[in-house]
Parts: structure tokens; C-alpha cells; sequence
């Protein structure tokens, strides 16, 4: 039976904003390991399930989805991100905590 996740795919560290991180994202787990091709060298396998990656809009339509076709799921939620508030001119505020360096 195919396994899948469904989770929210985070920020990738070559994006500043938040494209591609809105919708939640239902991919398959791979069955099969993967097998070097001897005369080629490429890497393939016959599992072609991890090809797939739906998206959704909201978590639970990608729930609906998954047991409508009796898929089996894990459901991996989303760490929200922390924002740090902070201006330029903080750096010289008299009362700044640590040394100053020039």
C-alpha cells in the first residue's frame, strides 16, 4: 500500500519571501530502493509514485483526497517562523547590550 506525506513546505534558504510555502503539499514515500544503472550510471527505480506531488489548498482537502483513495497518510505540521523585530538604529542605542566594536 502507497505511504504519503502531507505537510507545508517551508522556505528554501535561496528564498527572502514566502512563494511556494502557502499550499500543502501531498507526496509520496518511496517503496522500492533506488538502483544504479550499470551501463548508464543513472539512478532509477520502479517506484513511480515518488513522481507524483499534488497540492492543496487547505490540510484537510489533502486528508479527504488521501482517504478517498485509501491512501495511507502522515500528516506533518508546519513550525511556524519567529520574527525578530529590529531597526538599524538600534545598533546605537545607548543603553545596547555587548561591546561596541569600532
Amino acid at each position: 500500500m502507497a505511504r504519503a506525506r502531507i505537510y507545508r513546505p517551508s522556505k528554501t534558504a535561496m528564498q527572502s519571501g514566502k512563494a511556494k510555502t502557502k499550499k500543502w503539499v501531498l507526496e509520496f514515500e518511496p517503496s522500492a530502493a533506488r538502483k544504479v544503472e550499470p551501463l548508464m550510471g543513472w539512478t532509477s527505480s520502479p517506484d513511480t509514485n515518488t513522481q507524483i506531488v499534488l497540492r492543496f489548498d487547505t490540510k484537510e482537502e489533502a486528508i479527504a483526497y488521501a482517504t478517498r483513495r485509501g491512501i495511507d497518510y502522515q500528516v506533518m505540521e508546519a513550525q511556524t517562523a519567529r520574527s525578530h523585530l529590529k531597526a538599524y538604529a538600534d545598533n546605537f542605542k545607548a543603553d545596547r547590550i555587548g561591546q561596541w566594536t569600532h
